[in-house]
């Protein structure tokens, strides 16, 4: 069993910024891939940014050259930067990992993040 811990969401102007962590306790297999899904009121939930074990990075265009994910694999943990910020940008993200070996994705609770005009 893996859990996932989410922080940093809440509430922040246009243009501004916000990080997310999210940490991954449990079974942990090396070969995985984390990252941040989001999903706003009335959508379905979508890619924001994965990141694998190996560091290589997959972005959704609409967040390319504002949002950074990053992780610290000695600690489980992967990172949002989110920079510039939009009102778009508004929904509950999701952190998730994906542990390739047996082929399961686990999840976290959300956390709320609301950008304000």
């Amino acid at each position: 069993q893996v859990q996932l811990v989410e922080s940093g969401g809440g509430l922040v102007q246009a243009g501004g910024s916000l990080r997310l962590s999210c940490a991954a306790s449990g079974r942990i297999s090396l070969l995985n891939t984390m990252g941040w899904y989001r999903q706003a009121p009335g959508k379905q939930r979508e890619l924001v940014a994965t990141i694998t074990s190996g560091s290589s990075t997959n972005y959704a265009d609409s967040v390319k050259g504002r949002f950074a994910i990053s992780r610290d694999n000695a600690k489980n943990t992967v990172y949002l930067q989110m920079n510039s910020l939009k009102p778009e940008d508004t929904a509950v993200y999701y952190c998730n990992i994906r542990l390739h070996v047996i082929n399961r994705d686990y999840w976290g609770q959300g956390t709320q993040v609301t950008v304000s005009s």
